[in-house]
């Protein structure tokens, strides 16, 4: 899936005016050069080759995976030490962002003086901001996994199993299915304790009368997907019925205002007037929503401090806008979704009608 991408992040390092780009992180390496082992370090040049370095214990995988624009170094020792003393002179990238100053200090240490070691963050994660249509797949086939786990669980009883039960549940019967792993720590958060955005399941029992938030992502061959979908177990109070209205609004306008063109600032607003002319502004303090690919959280960002960067198409997005009052209840309702030309391609199926279960 790397072919190409390292000449096309060559003409990016050009077009920042610098001869070279260090490239560390799983997911930037795996993005770039195909690798999924756990120690790896690159080192690209404008011209779209470079080296790769890893351990031993790798030596036969990179042969099998790594991209054939790089030559491949297996080093005994620190494989940034490697690097250091092979740079050739000229401006080097370097991802501030990752790079300790412990670690900036031994490159300028060990690089030869005419090696001038620049700061240049997120290149590549803006490469992987833009999904090719291979990686639109995976992300679906992630986010139908999810959406049938849910058609699995909600088939059952919830009333009176614990948040941690119904957590570990889901994710033993994702990997049965196919994942490779939960893409980030399940949620399951009933009544009062669905106000914290990030809760953690307990011990608790599901008690009738309460809505019940599940946020749930599989991660299949490499790439997650996020979805969230909040239920009734037994019949819900009429102010929770108005709030799960509320956010589904909110959650429907944000949908709609995904387009290219469109900043995430500006699509973090459509959803959050919804919510603030419905009285509960200050109950929705996340921003609307969030780049997912490799990882769970990337590039590019819906929120209120989002800026003027624009939306593109290939950019696959969440959009879960909530409303949390402490004490009381919490409702997220949230699609994964694909931005298109001709409007939002949701990844996410699962009906986000309020479902009434036992």
């Amino acid at each position: 899936m790397s072919g190409g991408r390292p000449e096309r992040l060559g003409r990016l390092i050009a077009d920042a005016q610098l001869d070279a780009l260090i490239v560390e992180g799983a997911a930037n390496l795996r993005y770039l050069a195909g690798y999924t082992g756990s120690n790896g370090l690159a080192l690209v040049r404008a011209d779209g080759g470079g080296r790769f370095y890893t351990d031993f214990r790798y030596a036969s995988q990179v042969a099998e995976e790594v991209d054939d624009a790089f030559e491949c170094e297996i080093v005994t020792g620190e494989l940034l030490d490697a690097m250091a003393g092979a740079l050739g002179a000229g401006r080097v990238g370097f991802d501030d962002t990752r790079t300790t100053v412990s670690r900036r200090a031994r490159l300028g240490e060990l690089a030869a003086a005419s090696v001038e070691l620049v700061a240049a963050v997120g290149l590549v994660e803006r490469m992987r901001a833009v999904k090719d249509e291979r990686e639109v797949e995976l992300i679906a086939a992630a986010a139908a996994l999810i959406d049938e786990l849910f058609g699995w669980l909600f088939g059952g009883r919830l009333s009176g199993r614990t948040e941690r039960e119904l957590a570990i549940s889901l994710e033993h019967e994702m990997r049965l299915r196919g994942a490779s792993a939960p893409s980030f720590a399940s949620i399951v958060a009933g009544g009062a304790h669905a106000a914290l955005p990030h809760a953690q399941p307990r011990e608790a029992p599901i008690e009738p009368g309460t809505l019940v938030t599940f946020d749930i992502g599989a991660l299949v061959d490499g790439y997650c997907s996020d979805c969230t979908r909040t239920v009734a177990v037994g019949e819900p109070s009429g102010r929770a019925r108005e709030v799960y209205e509320v956010v589904l609004r909110a959650q429907l306008a944000g949908l709609e205002a995904i387009a290219p063109g469109v900043s995430g600032r500006d699509a973090d607003a459509q959803a959050r007037t919804v919510i603030e002319q419905a009285g509960y502004g200050e109950f929705f303090g996340h921003g609307l929503g969030h780049g997912v690919g490799l990882e769970i959280h990337e590039a590019p960002r819906l929120s209120r401090i989002s800026g003027e960067q624009e939306l593109v198409a290939g950019n696959v997005v969440t959009v879960e806008p909530g409303i949390y009052l402490p004490g009381e209840l919490g409702v997220r309702i949230e699609d994964l979704t694909v931005v298109r030309a001709d409007g939002p391609q949701l990844l996410s199926s699962f009906t986000k009608e309020l479902l009434v279960l036992d």
